[in-house]
């Protein structure tokens, strides 16, 4: 079995959470079959205890990136910007343009920059300080913090879903990133032309509480080795894919050996 990609959002060893035994899911599920499988191909762990505000910050510098350009700007701010317990404060007080370059690694730094400032001074006038926030994050109701979290410009449902993942460790949390969009449709496990959210409650509604948040690391892994979005295992060879099985290969031809998204078999556009 794989050890944890430490350029992860899930962190790596280091980044929150604890190694767990994986319990197969209860339900009959494909959706659960699928996170089955996957339990037998990646790490298996538990996730939480990352600092919130942390979190939060971290999963802003990865959106429209890769791990690999996120993860240094995140080490970074942090080397200009921390501790993590009074990140917050830090961030508010920072010069944008010096907060730009530090993070400028991660791509739309000027963008990111300013969702990170203005999160950062939201943080401390609703809550008073980092840690207050961290507490809410681990100690909400996981459908209030969710939406306390949506109402901050620049979060958006994939990253408060995974705040409330790796910092608060809550159960029944799928994340739905561009990798789980596009397998979860591919596979047949949500609509063709279903959206971010609607993919996320439709495996979320299949799937064992316990078992989404390694599914969603677990199905990001697999989306970069098997399932990408031009050249998924399957074109090669059928027997190349260890869920080839258990998907509908929406989209993908294996006769012409050409691949679209799912949208596009039912006459939609692009995500």
């Amino acid at each position: 079995m794989p050890d944890e990609p430490t350029e992860n959002i899930s962190g790596g060893p280091d980044g929150g959470g604890e190694v767990d035994e994986f319990v197969l899911g209860d339900g009959d599920s494909r959706a659960e079959a699928i996170v089955d499988e996957l339990g037998e191909l990646y790490w298996r762990k538990a996730y939480g205890g990352r600092d919130g505000f942390e979190c939060l910050v971290r999963t802003i510098l990865s959106q429209n990136t890769s791990d690999k350009a996120s993860q240094p700007a995140h080490d970074s701010l942090m080397d200009r910007y921390g501790p993590a317990d009074r990140l917050a404060e830090t961030l508010a007080d920072a010069d944008r343009g010096e907060l730009a370059e530090t993070i400028a690694s991660a791509g739309l730094y000027n963008r990111k920059s300013e969702v990170i400032g203005k999160a950062a001074a939201w943080a401390v006038e609703e809550f008073g300080s980092t840690e207050a926030f961290d507490r809410y994050v681990a100690e909400g109701d996981p459908s209030e913090v969710r939406e306390t979290l949506l109402s901050v410009d620049g979060v958006g449902p994939k990253t408060a879903d995974c705040v409330l993942l790796f910092s608060g460790g809550r159960g029944g949390v799928f994340p739905v990133d561009t990798h789980v969009h596009r397998i979860a449709r591919r596979m047949g496990l949500a609509p063709p032309d279903a959206d971010h959210e609607e993919v996320r409650k439709a495996i979320e509604a299949e799937v064992s509480p316990e078992n989404c948040g390694f599914g969603h690391t677990a199905m990001i892994q697999f989306g970069r080795e098997y399932c990408s979005a031009r050249d998924p295992a399957c074109l090669d060879d059928p027997e190349g894919c260890p869920l080839y099985d258990l998907c509908d290969r929406v989209g993908v031809d294996e006769f012409d050996g050409t691949v679209v998204d799912p949208a596009e078999t039912v006459g939609g556009g692009d995500d």
